[in-house]
């Protein structure tokens, strides 16, 4: 017996509040873009600079020992933060974190021992199980690297997109694309989580699978259009999404089980990545659907490909979504 999370035949119209759930997506786009420029981007130490030292110990975990412990090093700022582990539930985990010094281009290793010095003197038992330093320099680099990474692949995406299709799917999917990275970058901002190159990679693999999702529905928007040479695009792209909306909806239930047991089991070091991944396979299957297939139909389509004649075909959708 085969499980089937919807019918194998739907007939579902996805454009009926298209005016509805496109202006939410734009609003939700114009929402993000003004948290991340007013709360901004609660940056790791991949981005800022500096190094984040986790602890683990017998004892149970005192926040107030320990910065008392580091009060005299002066770092600076100092972040301590309790640390739930699922792989280790009986350790008493910590995260300490503390910027870059002012004119070093690397964090000193006197400066990580002195840190380590400090602390095991509150707890004898402790030990040290990552570090991870960054220098200011570095930091500044890898945000800029971050930043063209993710726009080379959206790049190549309309450029792909283009080749394979026509430029309306390519603006549609591109869209898509730049919807889930706004909206990802907006959640992060709101809920403050850490924000490294975990999550660049997760941004990158979301802009993956978004891509995978959207090809799918337009391929078989292609087909039809072949095919239904006559019927009316909307109709086209309903019947086109209903076709594809199991297997849609297989591929991101499945992946959703195995991030969640990721999220809930993998621990605390996998959060952030796992969170996005968890995020962008909603938004990037909603997108597909709602914002490239919503653009797509505002575009139009050319129809009757098989023609010679450049004026043939040329007929768009009139219909206000």
């Amino acid at each position: 017996m085969r499980l089937k999370l919807v019918p194998t035949t739907t007939n579902f119209d996805f454009f009926r509040l298209a005016k509805i759930t496109f202006t939410a997506s734009v609003l939700a786009m114009i929402l993000s873009i003004v948290v991340f420029f007013t709360m901004g981007l609660n940056y790791g130490i991949d981005f800022r600079g500096g190094t984040t030292i986790r602890t683990d110990a017998e004892q149970a975990v005192d926040v107030s020992a320990y910065r008392a412990a580091l009060e005299p090093l002066a770092l600076g700022d100092i972040s301590i933060t309790k640390v739930f582990d699922a792989t280790k539930p009986d350790q008493n985990v910590a995260q300490v974190r503390f910027e870059a010094q002012e004119g070093d281009e690397s964090v000193a290793i006197d400066t990580i021992n002195a840190v380590k010095t400090a602390l095991s003197g509150v707890d004898g038992s402790m030990t040290f199980p990552q570090v991870d330093s960054v220098g200011p320099k570095v930091s500044g680099e890898l945000i800029q690297t971050a930043i063209i990474a993710v726009l080379l692949a959206i790049s190549a995406v309309l450029f792909y997109i283009w080749l394979r299709f026509e430029w309306q799917f390519s603006v549609g999917a591109v869209a898509a694309l730049v919807h889930d990275i706004v909206l990802t970058i907006g959640i992060f901002s709101v809920l403050q989580i850490p924000f490294d190159l975990a999550i660049i990679a997760a941004l990158l693999t979301i802009v993956g699978y978004s891509l995978n999702d959207t090809v799918v529905v337009f391929d078989r928007v292609r087909e039809n259009l072949r095919k239904f040479k006559k019927v009316d695009l909307k109709d086209v792209l309903n019947l086109s999404i209903n076709e594809t909306l199991s297997r849609t909806v297989m591929t991101s239930v499945t992946t959703l089980i195995a991030l969640i047991s990721l999220f809930v089991l993998g621990g605390d070091v996998i959060h952030g990545f796992v969170f996005a991944m968890i995020w962008g396979v909603i938004i990037g299957t909603y997108s597909s659907v709602f914002v490239a297939s919503t653009i797509l139909l505002r575009l139009g389509v050319k129809r009757d490909w098989d023609k010679k004649d450049g004026a043939a075909g040329t007929q768009f959708a009139g219909i206000d979504a």
